[in-house]
């Protein structure tokens, strides 16, 4: 009886330790829908934050809509007019032209968190800007002749980064330990060394990932690799990677973490989109190793690639001027969706995104 009794708890035991199988969906299409189409229009950052989109794109623009209020508007049509029209008649929900200070620059980041937006140009000099409610000010300015931010990110509201190009002998790394009221930037004796021809892509604001106090930084160039800090950028170290690199224009371009173990990169050669050789990598050892996958098959060059939300790292969507395309076994395989050309995505939930590109910025709902 005692065997019997020991048996029971045993196999009730493992019987609640099961997990539920996984349910793989198949997204076959997505909807694209405009929410503006301007031809002076370029933006590479945008953020969800708050029930807002939040974008910055070229010529020191910056605008944000209440999600709440996009759902309202006519079928998702084009109601905005052009910026000449916008420019400082904001009315809280559809557009404001905020970046005097950046007029005529390339803004190629940009963070919300509870009390601010921040944004930072591409180019010297380096100007990185806090908004907060009707107020503007630089926080940060860097003038050497080098100068060049490619992306930025919170850990909290307190704490967050922004990566550039090599002024010295390292990537450049700001970080705000202060909400953003001010900004450091890390020396090269506490950052692994650049090797020659390593920079990083201003291409969609997404070079970084963080999760926790994890955080990833994907380099590209002439080499292509990661670098990681366990502790909110208080250490570095630097993973190589087998992505296609060696010309100024190979490397990774964008980087996504699922969860602290859970990992893909994408980029390419920007020269040659239609080239899947070596351009996407995964990891499931928090970017401590890194395998080729779908090599020579799926997309070509993609500037940006996204988790879609609650897939346990099984889907993702890369976007790039060659099209939309989607992936539901960790990027073993692709299905192309769409030829419609973005630079940047960001999701709102599993089946909402909102991408921006040249010209545009529009809403992609998937389905199966």
């Amino acid at each position: 009886m005692r065997l019997f009794i020991v048996c029971i708890l045993f196999i009730g035991f493992y019987s609640c330790k099961i997990e539920e199988p996984i349910k793989v969906r198949n997204i076959s299409k997505v909807q694209i829908e405009s929410l503006l189409q301007d031809s002076i229009l370029n933006v590479r950052a945008i953020e969800i934050s708050n029930n807002r989109i939040w974008f910055a794109g070229s010529d020191g623009y910056t605008g944000n809509w209440n999600l709440l209020e996009l759902d309202s508007l006519v079928n998702g049509s084009n109601v905005f007019k052009r910026y000449e029209e916008l420019t400082h008649n904001y009315d809280g929900n559809i557009f404001r032209n905020m970046n005097s200070d950046t007029t005529g620059y390339e803004l190629r980041g940009i963070k919300k968190n509870d009390d601010a937006l921040f944004t930072i140009t591409a180019g010297s000099p380096a100007i990185l800007t806090k908004y907060n409610s009707n107020n503007r000010e630089i926080v940060y300015q860097e003038n050497h002749p080098k100068a060049f931010y490619d992306s930025m990110d919170f850990w909290n509201d307190q704490e967050g980064i922004a990566i550039g190009d090599p002024t010295e002998d390292c990537m450049s790394i700001i970080i705000t330990r202060d909400g953003g009221e001010t900004w450091t930037k890390l020396s090269c004796d506490d950052l692994p060394k650049a090797k020659e021809g390593e920079a990083a892509f201003a291409a969609s604001d997404t070079n970084i990932a963080i999760v926790g106090d994890h955080t990833w930084v994907a380099t590209g160039g002439k080499a292509s690799r990661v670098m990681y800090s366990p502790d909110r950028g208080k250490t570095w170290e630097v993973y190589e990677t087998p992505i296609i690199q060696g010309v100024e224009t190979t490397g990774i371009y964008s980087i996504d973490f699922y969860d602290d173990n859970i990992g893909f990169a994408i980029g390419g050669d920007y020269t040659k989109p239609n080239d899947a050789l070596s351009n996407k990598i995964r990891t499931s050892d928090g970017g401590k190793t890194w395998q080729v996958v779908a090599n020579g098959k799926g997309p070509g060059y993609r500037s940006c690639v996204q988790y879609i939300p609650n897939s346990r790292g099984k889907e993702l969507v890369a976007v790039g001027f060659k099209g939309i395309d989607y992936s539901n076994n960790s990027g073993d395989t692709w299905k192309h969706l769409s030829d419609e050309g973005f630079y940047t995505i960001r999701f709102l939930n599993d089946s909402v995104a909102y991408a921006a590109g040249k010209g545009r910025i529009s809403k992609l709902t998937f389905s199966e």
